[in-house]
């Protein structure tokens, strides 16, 4: 086993805390140098425009009480880690005065949270093709193109790996909860600066909650809501329970990785463990 250590590229543990820290470092530790300036160029490019548009106050959307150290550690930009503690060291959590913030805001929210996401994939990938170096010998949809479409769309993960009936139960289930959340909660859930962590769970949905929230324009709270609570709690929980969905649809596409023909032996027994 100590061989089959020796002939991958690195070890995917570290190659991951490389990415967590730098998008792209992961990949330059493998040896991977344009997937590396790609990684780095597209992540750290929508945190930078996401930056830019909302003037670097996201973290402001947090109630004062709970702007701490570990404010942030729940939110899609913790997945960027190395840009998020920058961010925190040039602006923190504003310089204390209150002021509008940027028309734009809420759009450079949603690029740097998405940035954070995007990485995640950056780190599938690396943790991926340190244990599988030869991929072009693989067989069925990438692992990591089939977590990317599970969080576009709830569902479209199975629906490419084929089993295109889970795909729909997933889909009507989690973007109903999604809708049931957002009628109970008046589209009160659809703004990061109203609900800073209901939104950081829900955003986890993909598509649809950026679409209504786009749609919707972010409608304005005008009086009592008196389920608020309940359709905030569904309308996150839709995205973290597609975290459950995208763990299933990268779990079967790496066994088949895994399984197709190359699979070296430390694979075929860590395969075997988990069976």
């Amino acid at each position: 086993m100590g061989g089959d250590r020796l002939s991958s590229r690195g070890d995917p543990n570290v190659s991951v805390f490389l990415t967590w820290f730098l998008p792209g470092a992961g990949h330059v530790y493998l040896g991977r140098l344009l997937p590396a300036l790609v990684a780095f160029a597209f992540v750290e490019g929508l945190y930078a425009i996401g930056w830019f548009l909302s003037g670097g106050r996201v973290f402001e959307f947090l109630d004062p009480e709970l702007q701490g150290p570990f404010a942030t550690l729940l939110t899609p930009e913790f997945a960027n880690l190395g840009a998020m503690i920058a961010q925190h060291r040039v602006v923190g959590f504003g310089g204390g005065e209150p002021s509008p913030f940027p028309p734009h805001a809420a759009l450079g929210g949603m690029l740097t949270g998405l940035s954070g996401l995007a990485n995640v994939l950056c780190m599938v990938h690396v943790h991926l093709l340190a244990r599988v170096p030869d991929e072009a010998s693989r067989k069925g949809p990438h692992p990591v193109i089939a977590v990317g479409f599970g969080w576009i769309l709830p569902g479209l993960g199975y629906w490419i790996q084929g089993r295109r009936l889970r795909g729909l139960v997933v889909f009507v289930l989690l973007v109903g909860l999604f809708a049931l959340g957002t009628g109970l909660a008046r589209g009160s859930n659809l703004s990061r600066e109203r609900h800073f962590y209901y939104w950081s769970g829900q955003f986890l949905l993909g598509l649809p909650s950026i679409l209504a929230e786009i749609v919707s324009g972010r409608p304005a709270v005008r009086g009592p809501i008196r389920f608020v609570d309940v359709g905030l709690l569904y309308a996150s929980l839709a995205g973290l329970l597609n975290t459950l969905a995208l763990l299933d649809v990268y779990g079967v596409a790496e066994r088949a990785w895994l399984q197709a023909g190359g699979a070296s032996s430390s694979e075929k027994a860590i395969e075997g463990r988990g069976a």
